[in-house]
Order: structure tokens, then sequence, then C-alpha cells
């Protein structure tokens, strides 16, 4: 299964802009999705579905539509035949750096101010390093390996 990244438009089948309906329609195809409607404590609705170790959640704020989809790597044992691909490269399985160095080379700004969430905020992708688990880490005592990936729209970072 590859699950493929598409900034700023989603990851496939989820589109940004889909409504509660189509974003439940569209993960149901990976599991059974799990609806948390915006209450006091998140001002969004939540769409959650599980596949093979890999997390999915779509978030629906503005006009309840999808503006974001955030996607959480397995466990570094898990199935390699599941796989979150950006232009080919698995996001989970590649070095972050190596992830980092594709995405300059393709001439995407990339801010990494932060090493353990660095964005593009050109393309609107997010990316997190930052894990409690037993994980293989660099000499600066960074996850070689992205935990968790966002894309969203572009006016996601303006709420």
């Amino acid at each position: 299964m590859q699950f493929v990244l598409d900034p700023p438009r989603g990851v496939a089948p989820v589109q940004l802009g889909m409504t509660l309906d189509e974003t439940v329609a569209a993960v149901s195809a990976w599991g059974a999705p799990r609806v948390y409607p915006a209450d006091a404590v998140r001002a969004f609705d939540l769409v959650s579905v599980e596949y093979d170790g890999i997390g999915i959640q779509a978030a629906l704020e503005r006009d309840h539509q999808v503006t974001a989809v955030t996607i959480w790597g397995p466990d570094e044992d898990e199935d390699p035949d599941v796989q979150v691909l950006l232009d080919g490269l698995d996001v989970f399985r590649v070095p972050a750096d190596e992830i980092l160095a594709h995405a300059a080379r393709k001439g995407w700004q990339v801010d990494n101010d932060d090493p353990r969430a660095p964005s593009m905020p050109g393309v609107t992708l997010a990316f997190t390093r930052d894990t409690s688990q037993e994980v293989t880490r660099d000499e600066n005592s960074l996850p070689v390996y992205f935990t968790s990936v966002l894309v969203a729209d572009e006016k996601y970072r303006e709420k």
C-alpha cells in the first residue's frame, strides 16, 4: 500500500476542500474511520483512521472542509510494504536529511530553523522528528527518520 503526498492538494484520495462525508468515504478504504466532532477542546472536526501501523487524520476547519492531512509514521520495524511517498521517496524510511535535500533540489523553500519540525511553506508541508520511542538517532539526538508529515492548504498557518 502506498500513500502518495500531493502537496498542496492532499494525500490521495483525501483532497483538501473535501466535506466530512467525502472524507469519511475516502478514508474508508484504509479502515473504519472515527469522526471526532469539534468540541470545547478542538475547534474543528477530525476524521481519523489507522492502516497497518500508519495513523491518518484529516482536519476539517474552515467551512467544515479538509484543510490539513497528517500522517504518523510506523514503528521502524513495521511492514515496509506500507509507504508514504513524496516524489517516490518514503518519508518514513528515507533519512529526514535526504528528504530535505531532495526538497531543496526541487527549489522548494525549506525552513529548518527548528530541526525537530522542518517545513516547506511554499508547498505547505511540515514534518516532525519528535518521538519518545526508541528509534535510530543521529549525532544531534534527532530521530534519523521523520515521525509525521502534514499536508495543508496555503491558509493553514493563518489560523
